[in-house]
C-alpha cells in the first residue's frame, strides 16, 4: 500500500512543473504598450484557468486573454456578457514575443467597463 501511494505521490509531483510550464506568466506581456481597442469578439471560452476569446486587430485574429471566471463574475461581468458577435472595448497588454494575444485589463460591454485585474 505504501509504495502505491509513493508512486502516486511521485507522479503527481512530477506533473505540476508541467502545469506550470504550460501557463503563460502574465510576464510574457508588455506593459509598457496599451492596446486600447474595439471589436466584435468571436471563439468566446468561459473557462479556468481564465477564459479566452478572438477579435479582428491590426488585420489580423488575436488571442484575447481575460482573468479568470470567479473574478470576472465577481466583478459583475458574466457568460452571458460575453458572447460571440458581441462588440466590447479591450484595454490590455501585448505579447512581448510579437505574437498576435492579449492580456485584458478592463473591457467594456453594454456601457459597463469592469476591471479585471
Amino acid at each position: 500500500m505504501s509504495r502505491t501511494l509513493s508512486v502516486a505521490a511521485f507522479s503527481a509531483a512530477l506533473l505540476v512543473p508541467a502545469a506550470a510550464l504550460a501557463h503563460h506568466g502574465w510576464s510574457s506581456y508588455d506593459i509598457d504598450k496599451v492596446i486600447r481597442h474595439t471589436a466584435r469578439l468571436s471563439d468566446v471560452v468561459w473557462g479556468n484557468p481564465h477564459g479566452s476569446a478572438k477579435v479582428g486587430y491590426q488585420g489580423r485574429t488575436w488571442g484575447v486573454v481575460p482573468a479568470p471566471v470567479a473574478r470576472m463574475q465577481s466583478r459583475g461581468l458574466t457568460r452571458e456578457m460575453l458572447i460571440s458577435g458581441r462588440p466590447v472595448t479591450l484595454e490590455g497588454y501585448p505579447r512581448v514575443d510579437g505574437s498576435s494575444e492579449m492580456r485584458v485589463e478592463r473591457i467594456t460591454v453594454d456601457g459597463k467597463t469592469v476591471e479585471l485585474r
